[in-house]
């Protein structure tokens, strides 16, 4: 944990996850408790789900399913691993995995940013609408399947079918690509590409981290979504 003394600090050995997940929906912008820490999670699902004030909420272990999923204003640190959907339909706020991500990280999620220090597995922003996620590891198959915009930024690799059916997210890629989905292709790296990203990085105090020049840019070749006269009969 960093060494800023908690306003409250919640036991989910001693209390229940509803009981924490209530008092957090009842926080406000006007409210003293602006820094919370969870101890003894032990991968609870829906930890912070559903927060919707400008909180830090610290969370001393691994959580489970959906953590900090539909998560607005909040900044969420998890200093261990999460399971399926964290950050699932985020719609603003920073949530930070200091360890690894299970399935569909940040998937549906409609902005904020979704940072994992470690892997994220299979389908990593699966139909991202905003978000800018981004993982220090490498990630699975099937990531930002039908991603509709926002940025996934890998600084190392990622599995078969990358960016299928993909419509505008933007992928950057620093390590290899095992595959690419349907209508997914590689796309030049301009400096406007590179700006984004850095801009990007620095968002998440990642600056200066990383050479730019090493990443690849993915994206939509557009003819899967298009209707096209010609091929009426096959609709």
């Amino acid at each position: 944990m960093n060494a800023v003394t908690p306003d409250l600090t919640f036991d989910l050995a001693t209390s229940s996850l509803r009981e924490l997940n209530a008092a957090l929906h009842k926080a406000s912008g006007e409210s003293n408790a602006r820094r919370w820490r969870v101890l003894n999670p032990n991968g609870r699902h829906a930890l912070a789900a559903g927060v919707n004030a400008p909180l830090t909420i610290e969370v001393d272990g691994h959580v489970g399913y959906y953590c900090a999923g539909m998560n607005q204003q909040a900044h969420v640190i998890v200093h261990g691993n999460a399971g399926v959907g964290v950050a699932e339909n985020m719609m603003s706020g920073f949530v930070h995995v200091k360890g690894d991500a299970s399935q569909a990280a940040g998937a549906t999620a409609h902005g904020g940013m979704l940072l994992i220090d470690g892997n994220a597995s299979a389908r990593c922003g699966i139909s991202m609408k905003g978000v800018d996620i981004i993982v220090k590891g490498s990630i699975g198959h099937m990531s930002a399947f039908m991603g509709q915009s926002g940025a996934l930024i890998v600084f190392g690799d990622a599995g078969e079918a990358l960016g299928d059916s993909l419509y505008e997210a933007k992928l950057f890629v620093r390590g290899t690509v095992k595959s690419l989905g349907a209508d997914c292709i590689e796309k030049e790296m301009r400096d406007e590409h590179k700006a984004l990203l850095a801009e990007k990085l620095e968002a998440a105090g990642l600056a200066g981290t990383v050479d730019l020049s090493e990443f690849k840019r993915y994206g939509s070749a557009r003819q899967l979504y298009n209707f096209h006269i010609d091929n009426a009969g096959a609709y």
